[in-house]
């Protein structure tokens, strides 16, 4: 099984960004943890970040027919992007969508997802965590 981890606007940042939230661990160390759950799983699979709507709308369609899955993390696009839960119900690949906070114990406008409408899981508030349950999910249920 093949999977693509999307992140979206601002992960990049993490370890920076609002540490009290996000933790102090660097983007490097998520690749790395999600390097490891591939392993775990026997997954392949590629790590990317944009933090462009239309990048990620652009790499989402060019996984059609190379990804049997794909984890994404869209960032502050949940709550905005029309346009990835678009490109995500086009190409029809099953979809964990992962974010690292308890978005819906948060400010009202982070508690509706538009990637949650196409999403076949969702998990929330288990930092890097999440995004092991959510390779494991996709390995799982293929």
């Amino acid at each position: 099984m093949k999977i693509l981890v999307i992140n979206g606007p601002n992960l990049n940042m993490l370890g920076i960004r609002e540490p009290e939230i996000y933790g102090k661990k660097t983007y490097a160390d998520l690749e790395a943890f999600i390097e490891d759950a591939f392993r775990e799983t026997g997954t392949e699979g590629e790590i990317w970040q944009s933090n462009h709507e239309g990048d990620i709308v652009d790499r989402i369609q060019q996984a059609y027919g190379e990804f049997d899955g794909i984890v994404i993390n869209p960032g502050g696009y949940t709550h905005t992007s029309v346009a990835i839960l678009d490109a995500l119900k086009a190409v029809g690949i099953p979809t964990v969508e992962v974010h690292l906070s308890d978005v819906d114990a948060r400010e009202e406008f982070r508690r509706f997802s538009y990637v949650s409408l196409v999403a076949a899981k969702t998990i929330k508030g288990k930092q890097f965590e999440g995004y092991r349950e959510a390779i494991r999910w996709l390995a799982e249920n293929r």
